[in-house]
């Protein structure tokens, strides 16, 4: 039985974005029930796309529509969205886009409705530059952000706010992390390059690769042996950061999936411990130390609480992965900007402070401290670390530039964009010896 791969999507994307679901979650449930790799491809994009520029083109509709469908029928409100991203975001042909859609509503047995969705989708061709003056007014529907987020750039980042949306907007570059304890970058470079694949090495992370666009990199020379890594640039920088050396004993907080403490692993002969509180994510980081063939002790623990795992030696080297809102990677992750909620930041503080304050002391003098996320909002980030240097005395920043991002009142952050990266931030805090009396 042949599926119709716009009437899923229509179904998965009314999932995603009215009842919370996953964008990947939902994407491994159904991409199998296509056989042709390319209705899966086109069915990611729908996807992908239709979360993206969800708050737009959902404004869209509403104009568009005297009563709205999207409680009523939220497959064809979300049919009705998909069909204005074929026409402007992937710029389908407008007869093959137009007329497949309409076929969607037979499928999704709605074929009364057909006639609907075809007015809808003409009228927005005929009216298109009006409609398009009236969405581009306001930045939430300008940029497909929630009007929240939006104020909170604009506050954070008023030089930058726009060109942050905008690079949220567009399609990231696949960015592979090379497993130097298996292959020299330029090496595997030339592998990739002999198969055809268009890869350059990046101009400043010494271990990362990059093509200009998304590729199956299961099909790709040196997957299997565990030569490479999916890792953005920005997520890259932590190693750089971490200073290692031979024999330390690190922790990588809030490990899952893995990809920091893999590349720790990749860079020095450490003793890792790879802490997660979620024994499902957990697996994950088990799955990629396997793929890589490296080797860290897993531990399942709140990294806010650690008498039940810490064994009381302190650790040369901490990083905290800090939990957050994600608001720096939303150009691969877009329905996070669907499913936070403003008062969501409270509740990631709190959590923010207990996790830095808890694992302090865990840190040998002479220690470092890495403090990361992936969010751009000065609350989770400088405004967390200033917290922990004004309670701890024997604690120092340790300074440090990068080849792109912006200096922040503690650390640095990478907006999304900068050098064609994710959004991130970091603190380097060193651990001073206390003088005894």
């Amino acid at each position: 039985m042949t599926v119709d791969t716009r009437a899923l999507a229509a179904r998965s994307l009314a999932e995603i974005t009215m009842r919370g679901a996953s964008l990947r979650e939902v994407m491994e449930r159904n991409a199998p029930k296509l056989r042709d790799p390319r209705d899966r491809a086109l069915l990611m994009a729908l996807l992908s796309e239709g979360a993206r520029w969800w708050l737009r083109f959902d404004a869209a509709i509403d104009h568009l529509l005297e009563k709205s469908l999207r409680h009523k029928d939220p497959a064809i409100h979300a049919l009705l969205v998909l069909g204005l991203v074929q026409l402007e975001i992937l710029q389908l042909q407008d007869y093959a886009a137009v007329a497949a859609t309409v076929e969607a509503t037979r499928t999704l047995k709605r074929p009364q409705l057909a006639g609907l969705v075809n007015a809808v989708l003409r009228r927005w061709q005929r009216e298109r530059e009006n409609l398009i003056a009236r969405l581009d007014a306001k930045p939430q529907t300008r940029h497909a952000h929630p009007e929240w987020l939006a104020k909170a750039l604009a506050s954070d980042w008023p030089a930058q706010a726009d060109a942050v949306m905008a690079a949220d907007n567009r399609e990231p570059p696949l960015m592979l992390r090379v497993n130097r304890q298996h292959i020299e970058r330029a090496a595997l470079l030339a592998q990739f390059q002999a198969a055809g694949y268009e890869a350059s090495l990046h101009p400043w992370l010494t271990d990362a690769l990059v093509l200009p666009h998304s590729a199956d990199i299961t099909r790709m020379p040196g997957f299997e042996d565990g030569a490479f890594a999916v890792q953005d640039g920005a997520a890259q920088v932590a190693a750089d950061l971490a200073d290692l050396k031979h024999g330390m004993r690190v922790l990588d907080a809030c490990a899952a999936p893995g990809g920091k403490a893999c590349h720790l692993l990749e860079r020095a002969r450490i003793d890792l411990t790879a802490l997660e509180v979620d024994a499902k994510r957990g697996e994950r980081i088990r799955q990629n130390l396997m793929r890589l063939r490296l080797d860290a002790k897993i531990v399942i623990g709140d990294a806010g609480a650690p008498a039940g795992w810490w064994k009381r030696q302190p650790f040369d080297r901490i990083l905290i992965d800090a939990p957050c809102s994600a608001t720096g990677v939303l150009r691969r992750r877009p329905d996070v900007r669907l499913h936070r909620r403003e008062s969501d930041i409270a509740a990631m503080h709190e959590q923010q402070r207990r996790i830095l304050s808890a694992l302090w002391p865990l840190l040998a003098p002479g220690g470092r401290l890495i403090y990361i996320t992936c969010s751009v909002l000065r609350a989770e980030n400088e405004v967390i670390v200033s917290d922990l240097l004004a309670q701890q005395g024997d604690a120092r920043v340790v300074p440090f530039t990068l080849p792109v991002g912006h200096a922040a009142k503690v650390g640095w952050q990478i907006l999304p964009g900068d050098g064609d990266l994710d959004g991130m931030y970091y603190a380097v805090l060193e651990k001073q010896a206390v003088p005894q009396d």
